[in-house]
Order: structure tokens, then sequence, then C-alpha cells
């Protein structure tokens, strides 16, 4: 029962956006303004609130990050490997790192943020963002690079740093952690405006995620997106609970959180850079509603064998 009560509220409003956007009441001009505001405004003020708010002191933990990042690194090689091996249409290193992106990219945010909150608590938040501030920037940072030395063109660092740098999600973690250290304090009235609009950033988040999903859907290459949602939904949490318990010796928490965040099913914005660099979009669009749909049983057998 614990479980459902964890999972439902997810499957709920990603169920609502996907009917509500495929009866045609929202319109994608709609759902663009929706996403603005989620993803540009609310969903940066729950994030500075949360990283404000986060203990320091517990949120760095190096532990964590190794047990994350390692099996991430591990899992994008062996998407890599299998691309080139199983895939006729992977003629070049470009589409390789792509099918790599695929694998091993999590929607931490839209996803496994709220399935963390629900079943560790807020106390958890601060380390869940000192994961994900990197998580981005080091699987495109390497997608890009394997992508420009196929293509003969040189990686821009500078437009790549820039375009992270001022990423919304990014400034506002790094914003609240800075003010946090700094130990300013900021004005009540500012606190509860910014609360206010932190409210419904996971609710719009979840919903445009399922109404995004209406968007997409599963190309004839189905078979390369399941194997893609294999490696992402089964190899890559599996990795992280074998490495962190049984390696690092982790335990309780902070191994669910680990484990979960990776369990998420593949971010939209892995599809975004496949369209931006133009291969593998019919794949990774598959791939984030396979992993999407997959991804409570993935979260189910987690939360059973972790809480």
């Amino acid at each position: 029962m614990f479980i459902v009560s964890v999972i439902f509220p997810l499957i709920f409003m990603v169920g609502l956006g996907y009917l509500l956007t495929h009866i045609k009441y929202f319109s994608r001009e709609h759902l663009a303004g929706i996403g603005k505001f989620a993803f540009n405004i609310s969903i940066p003020a729950f994030l500075f609130l949360n990283m404000y708010k986060a203990p320091l002191e517990q949120s760095l933990n190096i532990t964590e990050l190794v047990a994350f990042y390692l099996p991430v690194l591990a899992v994008y090689g062996i998407g890599f490997v299998a691309s080139k091996f199983f895939s006729r249409s992977s003629k070049n290193q470009a589409q390789s790192a792509v099918y790599a992106l695929g694998c091993s990219y999590s929607n931490t945010i839209l996803v496994g943020l709220p399935i963390i909150i629900a079943a560790l608590g807020e106390s958890m938040m601060g380390n869940v963002f000192v994961i994900i501030t990197f998580h981005s920037a080091l699987l495109f940072a390497m997608t890009f690079l394997l992508s420009s030395r196929a293509s003969g063109q040189a990686f821009s660092w500078s437009s790549f740093t820039r375009s992270i740098l001022f990423n919304p999600v990014v400034m506002s973690i790094s914003l609240g952690m800075i003010i946090n250290a700094l130990g300013l304090k900021l004005p009540d009235e500012l606190m509860s405006g910014l609360s206010l609009l932190a409210e419904p950033a996971l609710a719009c988040a979840l919903f445009v995620l399922g109404a995004n999903l209406s968007f997409y859907s599963i190309s004839q290459e189905w078979v390369f997106s399941a194997l893609a949602c294999a490696i992402k939904l089964l190899v890559l949490p599996a990795l992280v609970y074998g490495f962190g318990h049984y390696g690092l010796g982790m335990v309780g928490d902070s191994l669910a959180l680990v484990v979960l965040l990776s369990a998420s099913p593949l971010g939209v914005n892995a599809y975004l850079i496949a369209t931006q660099l133009k291969v593998q979009q019919s794949v990774l669009a598959s791939t984030v509603v396979l992993s999407t749909v997959l991804c409570v049983f993935s979260f189910g057998f987690w939360l059973w064998i972790l809480l």
C-alpha cells in the first residue's frame, strides 16, 4: 500500500496531462505557456528555496556522487557499444553517442524528485540537488564532444558553458547554495512569495510531462528503444545498487536516493539533444514514452527492495 501511495500521484498527474491533451482540451500553445511557467519560473523557485534551506554540511556527500555517477558513466559506455553492435543505423559516432545518452540520462527533476520526496521526505532534497547539478552538464558534454569528433567540427566550450550556467535549474540551485553558504537571511515577505510561486512546481511539471507524451509515438525502431529502456531501467539502477551497497557500503536513505534517481525514465532533454544533432530522434522519442510508462514498475520494484 505504501508503494502505491508513493507512485499513484505521479501516475495521476502524468495521466491527466496525457488525457487532457489527447482529447484536445489543451493545445500545444496552451502547454507551451504552462511549460514556460513551470520550467522557467515555478521549478527554479522551488529548487532555489529548497537549496537555500538545505543543510549544506549534510547535502554534499561524495559517496553518493560516486555511487551515482560511476555507474552512469559505465552505462553510457554500455549504450555506446550496444548501439555500435546492434543497430545497423548507427553508422557514425554521433548516433552511438546520442543512443548512449538515451540509455543513461535520467528525468531527475520531473520524475525522480517527486518520487524521492514522497518516499524519503523533503529532508533529502539538498542531496538530490547536489547530485543533479552536474547531471546534464556531464552527459551532454560527453555527447556533444563525441558527436563533434565524428563530424570533424570543433566543440565550443564557451557556448556549452554558457548554456549550462544560464540553465534555470543550474542557476536556481547554485544561487540557493551560495546564499545558504554565505548565511544570508532573506526577508520573510520574499520567502512567502517564493513559496507561493514554488507550490505548483512539481504538479505542473508532471502534468506537462504527461501532455508531451501525447505528441510522441513509438517508432518502427521500437526494438532499439526497448533495449535502451532495459539498459536505463534495469541495468543502471542495478549497477548503482550493487556498487553503492556492496562496493561502498551504503545503506538506508542514502542508498535509496541514488537508486531511485537512477531508476527514473529517460528525460525529454535527451530527445531535444537528438533533435539538435539530427540523429536517433525517433528512437529517443520512443524511449521517452516507453521508459516513462515502464518506470512505474521500476520504481515499484526498487521501493519494495529499499524501503
